[in-house]
Formats: C-alpha cells, sequence, structure tokens
C-alpha cells in the first residue's frame, strides 16, 4: 500500500531522515518506534505532504505522491491523527468530525451516517458531540483527534504518539481501538514512544534511530531483540 524509497528529510542544514525505506502492506499495523528526536513525526508528516522530501520516493497504490500536495493526499486515502491531538478547541465535537470529512463533500444525510459511524467507535464522543473540544479530558480529545481522521474515510491512517500524555487505563483503550481499526480493513502506520504498545500490536515495525532505520521485522520479532529490549524496554539484561 505505501512504499518509502531511501527517503531524506532536512530542514535547512539539519537531516531529520536518512536514507528510510519503509513498507505498508494493505490491512496492517506497522509501527516505527524510536526515541525522541528520531525523526518518527517527521517522517509521518512527511508521508501526510507537511513536509517535503529532500532525496527519495513515496508511493500510495502504486502512485507516486511525493510532489501530490497535503490537501490531495488526504483525498487519495491517506489522513494524519498528529502529535498532541491538535483538536479545534473552540469547535465542537461534532463541529470537529464535520471539519475531518471536508475533502469528501458529503450530504446531509451522508455525514449524519459517518458520524454515527464514529460515535460507534468512540462512544464516549457521542455523549459529548455539543462540548467544546477544549471541555475534554486528554483521552477524549485523542479519541476526537482520530475520529476526525476517520470522517475522511481514510484507507491507511497516519498516528503519531496516540499515547502521549495519556493515563495507563486510556492508553490501553486506545490500543484495543487501533486493533479494533485493523479488523474493519483500516490500514494504521504507528508512530509510537512506548515500544512494548507499539510492538504488541504491530504486524511489521521498524526501529528508526538519528533519522535512519536501524532494524525492522515483525513486532513480535523486535519485542524479544536484544537491542530494542535495551534501548527501549528496560531489559538491558
Amino acid at each position: 500500500m505505501l512504499q518509502l524509497d531511501a527517503v531524506h528529510i532536512a530542514y535547512g542544514p539539519i537531516q531529520a531522515v536518512a536514507d528510510a525505506t519503509i513498507a505498508v502492506e494493505p490491512g496492517q499495523i506497522v509501527a516505527i518506534v524510536g526515541a525522541n528526536g528520531a525523526g518518527k513525526s517527521t517522517l509521518l508528516k512527511a508521508i501526510a505532504g507537511l513536509v517535503p522530501l529532500a532525496a527519495g520516493g513515496i508511493r500510495f497504490e502504486g502512485r507516486d505522491i511525493a510532489a501530490l500536495p497535503a490537501h490531495r493526499r488526504v483525498a487519495a486515502g491517506i489522513a494524519l491523527s498528529p502529535e498532541g491531538r491538535q483538536v479545534f478547541p473552540d469547535q465542537t465535537v461534532r463541529d470537529n468530525l464535520e471539519l475531518g470529512a471536508y475533502s469528501r463533500r458529503l450530504g446531509q444525510a451522508d455525514l449524519a451516517r459517518a458520524m454515527a459511524a464514529q460515535y460507534e467507535l468512540f462512544p464516549r464522543l457521542r455523549e459529548r458531540q455539543d462540548q467544546p473540544a477544549v471541555t475534554l479530558s486528554g483521552g477524549e480529545q485523542q479519541m476526537l483527534a482520530i475520529a476526525r481522521a476517520l470522517m475522511g474515510e481514510p484507507r491507511l491512517l497516519l498516528l503519531d504518539e496516540p499515547s502521549l500524555g495519556l493515563a495507563p487505563l486510556i492508553i490501553r483503550e486506545i490500543f484495543g481501538i487501533i486493533t479494533a481499526l485493523r479488523a474493519r480493513g483500516v490500514t494504521v502506520l504507528l508512530v509510537e514512544q512506548m515500544a512494548n504498545l507499539a510492538l504488541g500490536v504491530a504486524d511489521r515495525a521498524y526501529v528508526l534511530e538519528t533519522g535512519r532505520v536501524t532494524l525492522e521485522g515483525s513486532g513480535a520479532e523486535l519485542l524479544q531483540h536484544p537491542r530494542v529490549r535495551a534501548a527501549y524496554l528496560g531489559g538491558g539484561h
């Protein structure tokens, strides 16, 4: 579904990602793990069209999208749920969801059906649909950010640090939703600092260190890899 070939990304003279090659197959959860500053979020932003490539290529469903602007990538079937949630704070939950469907130009009946599907997946959002997003808890805002991205009916969902700043119980709930999305046929590319959680749900995973892919394999394989355990899972022995 998605192929990154020798991708390089730079912020001026600073190289953020170097020679990254990553593949995502349809119906998979693919995780990218690594420390802060490794380039994980930058890679997702590049796939979403928010950061230009310095070199390399990006293909989505066989189509070269490296020069495609961000809004056209949404229309092509890619949606980003960004780090830090970034919901529209003064807009209601319903308004945030409606904005997520903007590219689809839905009529009122279809829009209502699309919202109903998100309320089924995230029942708490139904209860709070008339509240401004700023009044939601961190976990509810994360649910809203994911639901807003799903309103565009993406075939590929980019999830950036969905556990950030959340309590353990809410994190488990969010990761339960991520696995439910795979069961519904949504392909997920997940960036996550909590490597144990990400690798636990991932079909395939990559380790990104200082902008370079240093390890790859199934989620189960990387969970047991000595280097991964020592660096990210507290398993130095």
